[in-house]
């Protein structure tokens, strides 16, 4: 099956008119700093993102921002680290990261950090290892990684590593694709993928591969076209991206788009679309190089030009 490029563009240039709110429905409301995150960056790695509701949407997310720092998912919502993370990056998608004061988000990714290195996700405490990729990449995003301490953190994402090379969500969790991916991410933030065996992680991911395709999260569960994502990117980091059968992944992540109805990319053939599904399909089309996709980078999931004006 082909990849529509027109149709998911169309998909995703629609996703903030649906349920008729104001600055668009990009997912549920609590969800709209990542809906945007997902919209946004899927129209970059499409090469379709002009700027007409750039300074619109851009002051939204100014609006988001809390006293403390860090952001909400919308408008009056708490702060919490991922949609400060989902925040910078749309932020960096258009060029407008000059508008927000480095150091007080700053401030608020360090107070999130705790005694044993890792990282709450909001003052409720809840723990595990997406915060820590999340405050790394912002922190390095923002040029700011020296307000951590990132050794701490960094032995903590260690004792998260398990027998077979993966990694689970806090010590002594099962592996699970994504946890590996914020694992390894923020390793590569940090220069630190010396700590990883990449043969060794390698092969559990190899495994997570299906006969349909697409990569499952978990042994003995379905495949979903976040992990082309997830796991895919996990690869390019550790170098061992020639383990995986493109051809296969590609069908699999293009038989999942809805060509007959409104667009978009499910998390596997026959589902609903959504946002979210759309841009990891996207971006794991674009780490394979098919499409004349802009390219993503693996560790700050930004398209590459993007990224090299940030970060040199």
């Amino acid at each position: 099956m082909a990849f529509d490029k027109a149709k998911q563009i169309s998909y995703l240039l629609s996703a903030d008119t649906r349920e008729e709110e104001d600055i668009g429905s990009y997912s549920f409301e609590h969800l709209r700093m990542g809906g945007a995150y997902w919209t946004i960056g899927g129209l970059s790695l499409l090469k379709s993102l002009n700027e007409d509701r750039k300074e619109e949407i851009v002051n939204w997310i100014l609006q988001c921002q809390h006293e403390n720092g860090g952001f909400g998912g919308n408008l009056k919502h708490d702060p919490h680290i991922t949609n400060t993370h989902y925040a910078v990056l749309v932020l960096a998608l258009y060029n407008s990261l000059h508008l927000i004061d480095p150091d007080r988000i700053a401030s608020y990714i360090a107070s999130l950090q705790n005694p044993d290195g890792s990282f709450k996700g909001d003052e409720w405490g809840e723990t595990d290892l997406r915060f820590i990729y999340c405050g790394f990449s912002s922190l390095k995003l923002l040029n700011r990684l020296h307000k951590i301490d990132v050794q701490l953190s960094v032995d903590y994402i260690l004792r998260c590593k398990n027998f077979e090379g993966a990694f689970g969500a806090v010590p002594d969790a099962e592996s699970h694709a994504a946890y590996t991916f914020c694992a390894v991410g923020a390793l590569a933030v940090v220069d630190r993928l010396d700590l990883i065996d990449a043969d060794e992680l390698g092969y559990w991911m190899m495994l997570r591969q299906t006969e349909s395709g697409g990569f499952n999260g978990r042994p003995e569960k379905l495949p979903d076209v976040c992990y082309s994502w997830w796991i895919l990117s996990t690869f390019f980091m550790i170098n061992r991206q020639h383990w995986v059968n493109y051809e296969a992944l590609s069908e699999f992540i293009n038989r999942a788009q809805d060509l007959e109805g409104k667009g978009g990319i499910a998390d596997r053939a026959g589902n609903e679309t959504d946002v979210f599904h759309t841009f990891f399909g996207i971006a794991g089309l674009s780490l394979m190089g098919y499409h004349d996709l802009e390219k993503i980078d693996p560790i700050y999931a930004l398209p590459e030009p993007i990224l090299k004006n940030i970060l040199g």
